[in-house]
């Protein structure tokens, strides 16, 4: 296999194999993911060997919204590139970009730009801190891989139920310790606790990912944030625009001091955004934020181009009803074999989660196994895309039935681990070598 090949090259050059853990053959088949594309269109990828497989998984861990290599927006950036992307001079989709997002935020009346979700994140932190004017937080979910994020496994494995077990902080000061605080989403009471016992500046939760956030939390962490002068950021880097014209925080009548945006915003193209109130926005100019990259057209352009395309279309309506869809159908397809997994809530990132304890990694890798002989990119998550149309979606709901039936027969005959063609894949962070 030619994936195969450039990856054994990959991990003697590039620490890790590459410069994202979702994205590492090892968190789905080891031994047969195909690890690298050739092209991508819609909902289609070529490997290097020129075989075609259809994504019903991550959709560029979340990014193509609208699906691969979409005509508008590509169209859009290359006409931006031909007239150049970087100079001495700004791009005017810039300001552009700011007001779209303020007239779609109505809360907010200040935003800065970033290249991704996790120097996002950091920018929203710092400026949240500036304006609290108290270093300690309270957060919810995942939130990136920076210092501020990771110093929570300072004082042990606390992550483990936020993101992944086994993320060492190796390289964060330890004069971070005590400084970022972990609380189960939902669990009001836990934060109140926290914000009680600690002086706590900001609050970090996300938009939603498996569980929907409840008005009674929601409510909450505004009484709480008035009561002790606190910030609260919402990431919508996941969440945003799969259920809304932009976060889900806009379903609840909630308001955050700060939202930000990466991933779907610009359908595969780097960009993200940082908006918030006037007042805690202008403490940006108070600290040092800035960046080259920051300032280059082609993630502003493409964002316009994807927010014309997602609010003309409704995009999110699709996302939610073929989430539906396929939900339900994972629960008719596995109570008809009588397989045991849970269905999650959040339609666009529709997921499904086996019941067997400790066989569950080997459950997971057998169904990645026998999907990609179905010629099917598929994990147990879907990024629903705006590419995802009815024909291939009854196409895979027929390979489902095939699949789920196999794997109950597998665990029947306890012949999982026999069946299985490569190494179980990993659900922790390792050293590759």
């Amino acid at each position: 296999m030619e994936g195969k090949k450039l990856w054994e090259r990959a991990i003697k050059s590039i620490p890790g194999g590459n410069g994202l853990l979702s994205k590492r053959p090892d968190r789905y088949a080891p031994d047969i993911w195909p690890t690298y594309f050739s092209r991508a269109k819609g909902i289609s990828i070529w490997d290097l060997e020129g075989n075609k497989y259809t994504d019903m998984a991550q959709m560029g861990i979340g990014t193509c919204i609208l699906g691969y290599a979409d005509d508008y927006v590509d169209n859009k950036v290359k006409q931006a590139i031909d007239k150049g992307i970087n100079t001495t001079l700004n791009c005017p989709e810039e300001v552009l970009l700011a007001e779209k997002l303020l007239e779609l935020n109505p809360f907010a009346g200040g935003v800065k730009f970033a290249r991704s979700g996790g120097e996002a994140m950091s920018i929203a932190v710092r400026i949240a801190r500036a304006y609290s004017g108290k270093d300690k937080i309270a957060f919810s979910g995942y939130h990136g891989w920076h210092d501020w994020y990771l110093a929570t496994n300072l004082e042990g494995d606390k992550l483990g139920s936020h993101l992944l077990s086994g993320l060492e902080p190796k390289g964060v000061p330890e004069g971070l310790k005590n400084t970022i605080y972990p609380f189960t989403y939902n669990n009001l009471e836990e934060l109140e606790k926290l914000c009680d016992n600690n002086d706590i500046g900001v609050i970090v939760i996300e938009g939603a990912r498996y569980d929907f956030p409840t008005k009674e939390f929601l409510n909450g962490i505004t009484k709480i944030s008035k009561q002790k002068n606190i910030t609260i950021v919402i990431d919508e880097i996941t969440s945003g625009w799969r259920l809304t014209d932009g976060g889900v925080y806009k379903l609840y009548n909630f308001e955050p001091d700060i939202v930000v945006y990466g991933k779907a915003l610009g359908n595969g193209y780097a960009i993200s955004a940082i908006v918030g109130k006037e007042k805690v926005m202008d403490l940006s100019q108070d600290t040092f934020i800035s960046s080259t990259f920051w300032t280059e057209r082609v993630g502003f352009v493409a964002a316009l181009s994807t927010i014309k395309k997602l609010t003309h279309h409704k995009v999110w309506e699709h996302l939610t009803n073929t989430g539906q869809h396929i939900g339900d159908k994972w629960k008719e397809i596995s109570k008809k074999y009588d397989l045991n997994i849970e269905v999650t809530d959040f339609k666009p990132l529709i997921t499904f989660k086996f019941q067997y304890g400790e066989l569950n990694a080997a459950l997971y890798t057998l169904f990645i196994q026998e999907m990609l002989k179905r010629k099917y990119i598929a994990s147990n998550s879907i990024y629903l895309s705006y590419a995802h149309k009815d024909v291939e979606i009854q196409k895979y709901l027929c390979i489902i039935d095939e699949v789920f039936k196999y794997i109950k027969e597998c665990i029947n005959n306890n012949s999982v681990l026999d069946v299985l063609e490569t190494k179980i894949k990993n659900e922790e962070f390792k050293r590759l070598n």
